[in-house]
């Protein structure tokens, strides 16, 4: 049983209640996914004795699995025929997979086996993997059935990312304290980990009760997946959204992976850790509104643009800072690069329904969950890569879980945290310049599919 379409008469406006519970999905999704940023590598070396080589390939190891599954996943929601919908029941059937497999991220392996160990965590990883594609596409690929308004998708992206970064601080400030109020070892991870994993599976009842779908959008596909997977490589908008998002996610995924490994050797005050991310995340959460009332007064790229600018500052600020540093100054510094990061991170979401509409216009198709599904895959591929690389070099560079932080390789650690990533920022802005779709642009768009439907 589907919600009825929270619309104003013609206008795709969505209330508060549905954008603030259907944000409840992704403080899930990101909870997760930031726990594994933050706190899943160092974890692996610190907890459970890792190399980090090994450690950083773990993650890697599941995306090869994502570039099947996430796109795959995304078809297979856009051809179902379900009476109760193609995308919604799968928030039912996919929560407690979830948050099972979740949990089974922090289970301890017996001995010190490194390729046992690897072994354990990257079958771990890769069922997770599978059970969040099961329900994080079908609700990303949601969003263009909610509404079809320009500025309402990045209105609802809005409140999706304050349930992201929500998400994002308490596992990055939440579940490290649990751990160590459980004894910071083996066991008290592996009861944090059941603890959240019952916490992710909730809300999922609450997101299936407000959300609704499109009837009109559910039409078979006449073209085989992996032709219709090319065809959106040939995409040309979509080739370049995906491109600036690449850049952007590899940059803010090294980032977070090095961040307590920074505070660790480079800055010397792990302790600052914790409240120095949770005043970046809360300040990327109090941001977002400003970007999305902004963001109705100028076209989307211009926003991003705009947020990118803003983030390189930031990095430059990580990598000059020294131990010298009074505190307060550091703190000033991620509220900073909170600001402009939630500009880069929240608007190619709210950009790709736009893509999704021009296609249906060239295909006469409504393949929101190919597109999803495959940029979904590309969130996670960034983080991976970026993880793996920045890993493999400090391992290379001798760098090991709990040595002293006078022998620890600093200016890797210090280049991989925010040299390395602000390059990557500087090639995203780059890219986002041959972006084409705007606000006018897409009013054509809109105006020209309802003339084909009123016609059809």
């Amino acid at each position: 049983m589907s919600a009825e379409p929270d619309t104003e008469a013609g206008g795709g406006l969505l209330s508060a209640r549905t954008k603030a519970v259907y944000a409840l999905g992704d403080h899930t999704i990101n909870l997760t996914l930031a726990s594994l940023l933050f706190l899943f590598v160092p974890f692996l070396t610190e907890v459970a004795g890792m190399r980090p080589a090994l450690a950083g390939m773990v993650p890697l190891v599941g995306r090869f699995f994502d570039a099947v599954s996430d796109p795959a996943m995304g078809r297979i929601s856009d051809g179902l025929r379900w009476k109760a919908g193609r995308r919604r029941p799968f928030f039912l059937l996919g929560m407690i997979p979830f948050g099972a497999a979740f949990a089974a991220l922090w289970w301890a392996v017996p001995g010190d086996s490194g390729s046992a160990q690897f072994t354990y965590y990257a079958t771990a990883y890769v069922l997770f993997s599978l059970s969040s594609t099961v329900i994080a596409v079908p609700y990303l690929a949601l969003i263009p059935e909610l509404t079809s308004s320009y500025d309402e998708r990045t209105s609802i992206n809005a409140y999706r990312g304050i349930g992201s970064i929500t998400g994002a601080l308490m596992a990055a400030t939440v579940l490290p304290l649990v751990a160590a109020a459980l004894g910071g070892d083996s066991a008290g991870y592996q009861t944090m980990g059941l603890l959240a994993g019952c916490y992710v599976v909730l809300p999922w009842i609450f997101v299936y009760g407000v959300t609704w779908e499109r009837p009109d959008f559910q039409r078979p596909s006449g073209t085989r997946f992996f032709a219709s997977l090319a065809s959106l490589f040939r995409h040309r908008s979509y080739a370049i959204l995906t491109g600036l998002y690449l850049l952007g996610r590899v940059a803010i995924d090294m980032t977070s992976s090095m961040f307590i490994v920074y505070f660790t050797y480079v800055l010397l005050r792990p302790e600052d850790f914790t409240p120095t991310l949770g005043l970046f995340l809360g300040t990327v959460a109090l941001s977002l509104p400003f970007w999305a009332q902004l963001a109705k007064r100028t076209d989307k790229r211009n926003i991003f643009l705009l947020g990118a600018c803003w983030w390189i500052g930031s990095q430059v600020f990580l990598f000059l800072a020294t131990p010298d540093w009074p505190r307060w100054i550091v703190f000033v510094g991620a509220a900073i690069g909170g600001v402009g990061y939630a500009a880069a991170d929240m608007i190619p979401w709210s950009m790709l329904g736009e893509v999704v509409d021009e296609d249906e216009l060239g295909s006469g198709e409504r393949r929101e969950g190919l597109y999803f599904g495959l940029f979904t895959f590309l969130r996670k591929l960034g983080g991976a890569l970026g993880v793996a690389i920045a890993f493999a070099i400090l391992d290379l560079a001798g760098y090991r879980g709990g040595q002293p932080a006078a022998e620890a390789p600093v200016w890797w650690i210090r280049a991989f945290t925010a040299a390395v990533p602000a390059a990557f920022v500087i090639l995203a802005a780059m890219v986002a310049l041959a972006y084409p779709l705007g606000r006018a642009r897409h009013q054509e768009i809109l105006s020209e599919l309802d003339a084909r439907r009123t016609s059809a």
